[in-house]
Order: C-alpha cells, then structure tokens, then sequence
C-alpha cells in the first residue's frame, strides 16, 4: 500500500494544523503589534504537504493565508503599506509552495507504488508463495529477503510432481539480495524444466549445472561476478522410496516420532558451478523415511543468523521444543522466534521449509468429485 494512504485516511494531522494556525493567529491578534509571531506558522502548510492528501492540504493552506492576510492588514497599524504587501505575498507564497511539494510527493509515491506492484508482481512469479503443494507432499515455511524492501533475493526453492516422482529443491545463491537474483531464476528455472524429463537428480542437477555455467560466462563478459549455488535436491517416487543429492548445502533436519535429527546424507558435492572442479560425478544417496515424518530444509541465512550475544542460532534447539506443533503453526513459531533472536536485522537472505506428506483427509477428493468419478 503507498505510504500516503494511510495519511490521506486521517483527519487528526490537518486539524490539528488548523487548530494551531487559527490559535496562534488569535492570540497574535489580540496581543499587539508587539508579538507577531503568526509568520511562523508557515510550517503548517507544509507539514501538510508531507502528511495530508492534496485537498487537505489546499485547506490547510487557505486557512494560513486568510489568518495572516487578517493578521497583517488588521492587527498591525504600525506597519508600512508595502511591509503589509510583503507579508501577505509572502503568506500566499508559502501555501502555494505547499500545494506544489504535496502535487510533487504525491506523484512520486503514485510511480513508487506503481513500481513497488511490477516488482512485486516479477518476484511472485519467480518464487511461489508458501505453502507449496505438489502432489501429496506439503511444504509449509518461509522466506526472509535480507535486502529491505525485496520480497526475494538469494535463496530459491521449488516442488514440482513429475512423471519421476515428487522432486523438491531449495537453494542458497553466492550473496544476497537483488545482486543474486540473476543466479537464481536461471537454476530455479533449470529446475523446474529438468525435472519433468530427467531421469535422475543426476540428470536435474546436471542441467542446473549448464545453466548457471551459462548464466556465469555471460556475467563475465558483462563484467559482472561470477556465483555459485549451494543447493538441496529431494525426490520421494513412492513411500519408503526416497533420494537425496546435495550439492554443497547444509545438513537438514528429520522429525521422527517427536525426536530431531540432524542429517548430512549426501554431504561432500561440490556447490552448482563449481562442479567443473572435481572430476568425481554427483551422485544422489537413498534415505530412508517414514510415512509420518517431517523434513526441515533451510538455507545458512537461518543457521547462521546471530543473536546479540554473537551467538548461532540454536534451530535443532528450537525444533526439539516445538516439535509437537502443526507445521504451518511451526513455520511461523520459527519465522517470528528468528526475528526476535536477531533483532529484526537478518545479514542474509532466510528460508525454511517444513516437509511432510499430507494426511489421508487432506489429499482425499470432494464427495462430488468422487461420486461423479
């Protein structure tokens, strides 16, 4: 919502500002030519134009100009007729310089918004919102942008339901903010291409690969820094049925029967666009899981947030104590405990993501589905 809105709902700041004008001019008025001190109130019209809508602001203005238009041609005989000339020329100077920076303030908070919405609109379409869904698998969480203002920057995550399985990654670009947007639409979009026709999280990771090598040999060209991604591949085909490739991500998290543990299957790959380096192939890992459990993914910006004593944050800690929570409930637990512990002042991009497979009731058809089926 544009920042004037709220200000253009309010009447409280225009009447106070006219409360205050026709105050001090009255007691100007009555106090002589020896006090003037009206003149000063010229700051209400332009706190106005700071504050109030264009019309609220006309309003205060005329009221500023009629009370020291009064004021200077009434209350004061001693003064000259051209000194009256000067004050009110420059009374009316004031209110028309107001109704100019309110037009001015205006227009640029209309662009800001328009602006703000195409943005908004682009960054939507790069990352969905949370929960994602794909299939039976769930995927509740959230995703803090380090770079105020930006609602993505640079972590990506994806679920998509494939020929091949349910397949999910979440990722974590070189950097932050908007520098490391370009690095990640192209492994997020790699991603959701690979993997609906690759084979294998190989295959999928292969792909991502290619791109970000291609994404990287344009910004040298550009000028601009090369990036890796580290990132977090997951693929469930059936129940009991899972596998795991991680390209230099950190460990994840199962919740088993109310007890977390802290997993590094997979751990050793090199992160995307630094696989050239290693002549060892990737290679996925089967895991083992249970219907009923719960898999927590994130990105460093989480583990390695401090609080103010300089100290990590405690995640497996905080886990362990709100484990028994529904796993929207957990993520949101966990989003406004991270801020908290941090004071609101995140040094990376933030993203967790709760994973489990959706209950019978949840994943079962409507009755009219299933009749007419």
């Amino acid at each position: 919502m544009p920042a004037h809105r709220p200000a253009e709902g309010g009447l409280l700041a225009p009447v106070l500002l006219i409360l205050a004008i026709v105050v001090v001019a009255t007691v100007d008025a009555t106090t002589g030519p020896e006090l003037h001190i009206s003149a000063f109130m010229g700051i209400a019209p332009l706190v106005a134009a700071l504050r109030c809508s264009y019309h609220r602001t006309l309003l205060v203005a005329v009221v500023y100009v009629v009370c020291l238009t009064y004021v200077d041609l009434l209350t004061v005989p001693d003064w000259a007729p051209a000194s009256r000339v000067v004050g009110v020329f420059g009374a009316f100077l004031v209110g028309v310089f107001s109704l100019v920076l309110c037009r001015t303030r205006l227009e640029r908070e209309a662009l800001h918004a328009r602006t703000t919405l195409v943005a908004d609109t682009v960054q939507r379409a790069m990352l969905r919102e949370l929960p994602l869904r794909a299939g039976p698998l769930e995927a509740y969480g959230f995703y803090v942008s380090a770079q105020e203002g930006a609602r993505v920057g640079g972590d990506i995550y994806e679920a998509v339901d494939t020929p091949h399985g349910l397949r999910l990654m979440i990722g974590d670009v070189q950097g932050k903010g908007m520098p490391a947007i370009g690095a990640g639409l192209e492994v997020l979009a790699s991603f959701r291409e690979a993997a609906q026709y690759q084979e294998s999280l190989e295959g999928v990771a292969g792909r991502m690969e290619q791109a970000l090598t291609r994404y990287n040999a344009r910004s040298a060209k550009e000028g601009a820094d090369e990036r890796f991604v580290t990132a977090l591949l997951l693929e469930v085909r059936a129940p009991g049925r899972a596998r795991l490739l991680s390209c230099g991500h950190i460990p994840y998290y199962v919740v088993r029967d109310g007890i977390v543990q802290e997993r590094s299957d997979g751990e050793g790959g090199l992160p995307l666009g630094l696989g050239g380096l290693s002549r060892e192939p990737r290679r996925s890992v089967r895991i083992q899981h249970e219907p009923h459990d719960w898999v927590v993914l994130c990105t460093d910006g989480v583990t390695e947030a401090r609080g103010g004593d300089g100290r990590f944050y405690p995640l497996a800690e905080r886990l362990t104590a709100w484990v028994d929570l529904e796993p929207v409930e957990l993520a949101r637990t966990l989003r406004a405990d991270l801020e908290h512990f941090t004071g609101g002042d995140l040094k990376d991009d933030a993203t967790l993501l709760v994973v489990r497979r959706a209950t019978a009731e949840q994943t079962a058809p409507a009755p009219a589905r299933s009749a007419a089926a």
